[in-house]
Parts: C-alpha cells; structure tokens; sequence
C-alpha cells in the first residue's frame, strides 16, 4: 500500500515536464510518476510541460473564446443552455456559484460536450450532460472546438496513465474506465474586468474543487487563478507559456482515499483591469463507472473511507448544488448582474 503522508504546504506550483510519458524507458517513466505523486500528494496542482498538443492549437482555442463571447448578446442567447437539457451552449455572468459563501461568479461560459443525439441511450435516459451540442453561426469554430476537444481527451488519458504508475498500479488501470468519456466537458471561460459595483466577496469564481478526474486549463496572459496550499495561504498560478495547469478533481480523493488531493482553487480578475479567458477540459469517466479506492490505496490499518459511487452520480449532484446555488441568489435580488 502507498503510505499516507501529510501534505507539505508548498510555495510555489510544480512544473512537471511530461515528455517521459511518451518514453519507452522505464526509468525515465518512473522518474515522471514520483514528480507526480509528490505534486499530488502536496498541492493537487501541477503544470504540464512538453506536453505534445502544439502552441498553434493552444492559442487557436484561446482566440475562438474571444470570438464566440464576442458575437452579439442575441446570437448567444440562442445557444443557451436554457435550451439544452444536457447544458450544452452558452451560460450568462451569475449563472453558477462556486462557493457557498458568497454571491454567483462574475464569469460566462461556453459549454461543449461529447455530442450526442436524440437516439443515443444515454440521452433516452436523460442523463446529466448528455444530449446534442448547441453551436453558434461562427464559421470554423466548431471544427476547431471539437479538434481541441479530442486533443485534450487523449492528453488526459496519458496523464491517468502516468497517474497509475505514480500510485503503483498497471499503467492501463484506468484504460477501462475512460474508454467512453462521455462525461467529458470542455468549457471556455470569459470574466470580464471586476466591476466596481461588485460586492466585497464576489469573485471571477469562487472557492471550489473541481467535480471531475482531472482538469485540463488553458489560460491566457491576464492571470488571477489562485491555489490554496495547506497551510490556508494562496498561491498565485500565474500563466506559464506552453504548459497547461493540470488539477485534480474530487473522484480522485475517492479513488486514492484521499492520499491524493482535490485542491481548493479560485479567480480573482481584478488585478489585470481587463478581460480574462480560459479554456477548462474536464476528463470524467463513463457516467456508469464505479468509482471506488484503489487497491494500493487501502489496508486494515487504513480502510476505505469513501462509499462506492458512480461518477454520473457525483457529476449530477455537483452541478445543481453550484448552479442551485446561483438560482436561489438570483431569486434573493431583483438586480440583475449587468457587467461589460
């Protein structure tokens, strides 16, 4: 069994260069999963160097955000999710609240999934997060969009690839239960420069752990993402050319009871004076995979702290907590959020 070991309150946000990933040599290989359980173990936050996915697609998804929040407020209000039982398309400031704590995020969104028909099961079932994809009269930005989609899908399969070695199982451990991503979400992110009507404790996005295995973000240049270290301080995750910040979302704790961590994070845009845009790729297991510890994660002197669940239904329950959350502020105030 892995040992637990308490996290050590880091300063700083590892750079872990991944092009050992792609190594026969099992050194190197082995090298790449202790830097990886060492991040893990300590921040749950990571940058992804030397990744494989080319600094042309990066940038290319960062300016079709731009340009999909760019279309006139009539175009996006005709992909909203408001239309789509499974929240595909574009979702206003205030439409989710992250933290509890305080008021809905000043943040849009664009939301793009796995497409699915009507006449797939899944959809038949109502599922959460399955149904067709909304798309906005925006020549090229669905082919590019779902070439970014698919990129970032196999670049998460190596990463729970390496993940599995770093926590001393079969490197395929997990082949199994990501073969059908259909949970999978690709989600592009505008926050708009922090108004000075905004309340004292309103956020970009507030404090939260991600719903999902592992997270994928792009970023640009603006910065604003923090990361809470152990010791309750906050950590800037200022943008690093090329790499993409990695974070691990709270199926993890269950699958390594909780010797790996889902980190606290949040977005504050109020220091740049101008627009922010990210692109967030959420890699989740089929929605029926059974979600449950490790066998290197457990023994008689460390049973299993976490029920079995399946990852539809941690998925589902996540998202109308946060998006409930919003719908009841929203509810409280007659005052709409009316941001630039």
């Amino acid at each position: 069994m892995i040992p637990y070991q308490p996290p050590r309150p880091l300063k700083e946000i590892p750079l872990i260069d991944f092009s050992p990933a792609y190594s026969a040599n099992p050194r190197e290989r082995a090298k790449l999963a202790a830097a990886l359980r060492d991040a893990c173990v300590n921040v749950g936050f990571f940058y992804l160097g030397n990744h494989g996915v080319s600094d042309a697609m990066l940038a290319g998804q960062l300016e079709w955000a731009q340009r999909v929040f760019s279309l006139p407020r009539e175009q996006l209000e005709a992909v909203s999710v408001a239309h789509s039982k499974a929240y595909m398309g574009y979702a206003g400031i205030g439409a989710q609240a992250l933290d509890s704590d305080t008021p809905p995020d000043l943040k849009e969104s664009f939301y793009v999934g796995v497409d699915m028909q009507a006449d797939h099961p899944y959809v038949k079932a109502g599922l959460p997060n399955c149904g067709p994809n909304q798309w906005p009269d925006l020549p090229d930005f669905r082919e590019h969009t779902e070439a970014y989609f698919a990129a970032m899908g196999e670049l998460s399969r190596h990463v729970m690839r390496m993940l599995a070695l770093s926590l001393e199982v079969d490197e395929h451990w997990f082949d199994p239960i990501t073969a059908k991503p259909n949970n999978n979400i690709l989600r592009m992110l505008r926050y708009p420069p922090h108004p000075s009507a905004a309340k004292a404790n309103q956020l970009g996005a507030g404090a939260h752990t991600d719903f999902a295995g592992v997270t994928l973000l792009l970023q640009d240049d603006s910065g604003g993402l923090e990361v809470r270290n152990c010791a309750g301080e906050w950590l800037r995750a200022s943008p690093v050319q090329g790499t993409l910040v990695v974070n691990l979302g709270d199926m993890m704790p269950r699958w390594t009871n909780d010797i790996y961590i889902s980190n606290m994070h949040r977005v504050l845009n109020n220091v740049s004076g101008r627009t922010r845009h990210s692109v967030a790729h959420f890699f989740n297991p089929d929605y029926y995979t059974r979600v449950e510890c490790l066998p290197s994660c457990h023994s008689p002197e460390r049973p299993v702290k976490y029920p079995p669940c399946t990852a539809g239904e941690h998925i589902a329950h996540m998202y109308e907590l946060t998006y409930g959350r919003a719908r009841a502020a929203r509810a409280e105030s007659d005052a709409a959020l009316r941001l630039p």
